[in-house]
């Protein structure tokens, strides 16, 4: 595992998943340590792992319902140890109208929008990022940042596990 302290106000890691069930135990340690108002932006191409992780998380989660992604709900929700807001943000390219969002980016839960860049403008500057890339070799590379103190702090704990 790479880490890089790369700013005052950030911090990242670069972690190379060699599969699917990697994937989701990654996102099941970060989920077992998430406070609630905890925001996660996803990127990458279809295909990445982005769904992925974020059944990993919802397990962390305690969350036990299957979890699925919301492309043409674009909002599902699930109860566990806190409520996690899963959101695709994919078909919302270009919209100016108050989508009603911030109550689940701030809110009770945990909150994972996927394609987060189509609401960019919209979104805190605090979250942890994770931009997926789909490697040569068929496994994913997973750079995660982390803005504001308690997400460093996440990330911190998250590496030293």
């Amino acid at each position: 595992m790479f880490y890089n302290n790369s700013g005052e106000n950030m911090k990242e890691i670069n972690l190379i998943s060699h599969s699917a069930e990697q994937t989701r135990q990654l996102a099941y340690r970060l989920g077992q340590c998430l406070p609630a108002g905890s925001l996660l932006t996803l990127s990458g191409q279809l295909g990445a792992g982005k769904t992925t992780f974020t059944q990993g998380l919802a397990k962390g989660l305690g969350i036990s319902k299957n979890v699925t992604s919301p492309t043409f709900t674009i909002l599902k929700s699930y109860k566990g140890r806190l409520p996690l807001y899963h959101i695709d943000a994919y078909r919302l390219e270009g919209l100016d109208q108050d989508l009603g969002f911030e109550e689940y980016i701030s809110g009770d839960g945990v909150c994972v929008i996927e394609w987060s860049n189509f609401i960019a403008d919209i979104l805190p500057e605090e979250a942890i990022s994770i931009e997926f890339s789909i490697n040569e070799d068929d496994s994913r590379n997973l750079l995660i940042r982390a803005t504001g103190t308690e997400n460093e702090r996440i990330l911190e704990s998250l590496c030293i596990q």
